[in-house]
């Protein structure tokens, strides 16, 4: 299902490279941990004396919504209980790309663009499930092996949520776009691709040498 672009997040540069396809944003999105989110902090003297704001953060998807999460005294989320205007966004950079000409080096990446309202989550099953789908992303079954949150905790944990009705996708992929006059040159072109692998994981000093690897991670090293 493709998402009618929004004026606001329609891609006008290059829009060849856009897409508004609704699985195709869900993947960009499932596939990353961190976004940078985006806003005006008022000028009230309370957040940085106001002006524009962005901040790298973890988030899930769940559904049609991202997932942010804090503690309330952090100065983004304090700043969006308001709620305000954000803009969040994810990259994954796939390569860089080598051209024969300065003009064209490029690189390679999918990324996703969301504009909207962050609001707080205040039901507290959805608040449970966000901090479930949180826990999750660091492996398939890792909330139901650890401790939950305590009252406190949960109390001292703030969760944003952002409605996906306003998302655009733009990606590049593939060889140089090189002028045709540029062919001939002596120079290397192509592209050395980039990925972000799961290294071995380093237990802590602490743990009991008895407790082994959960599933989610020796998946990984497999």
């Amino acid at each position: 299902m493709a998402l009618a672009p929004s004026e606001r997040v329609e891609v006008r540069r290059a829009p060849e490279r856009a897409s508004y396809d609704r699985n195709g944003i869900d993947q960009i999105l499932d596939a990353g941990f961190v976004c940078h989110l985006g806003f005006v902090s008022p000028g009230n003297g309370e957040v940085n004396g106001g002006g524009p704001v962005v901040l790298p953060t973890m988030y899930a998807r769940v559904d049609h919504r991202i997932y942010l999460h804090g503690s309330p005294a952090s100065r983004m989320l304090k700043t969006l209980k308001r709620p305000l205007p954000v803009c969040l966004t994810v990259t994954h950079l796939d390569g860089l790309v080598y051209a024969r000409s300065a003009f064209h080096h490029s690189m390679n990446y999918r990324s996703v663009v969301v504009m909207g309202r962050a609001v707080e989550v205040t039901d507290t099953e959805e608040k449970l499930g966000a901090l479930r789908a949180l826990v999750e992303r660091f492996g398939e079954g890792r909330w139901d092996d650890v401790r939950k949150p305590s009252l406190k905790e949960f109390n001292k944990s703030l969760v944003l949520a952002l409605a996906l009705d306003e998302a655009s996708a733009k990606i590049r992929s593939g060889p140089p776009v090189d002028d045709d006059e540029d062919l001939e040159l002596g120079v290397w072109a192509g592209v050395v691709p980039l990925t972000l692998e799961p290294g071995e994981p380093v237990p802590d000093p602490l743990l009991p040498p008895q407790i082994g690897r959960p599933a989610y991670l020796t998946s990984k090293d497999s």
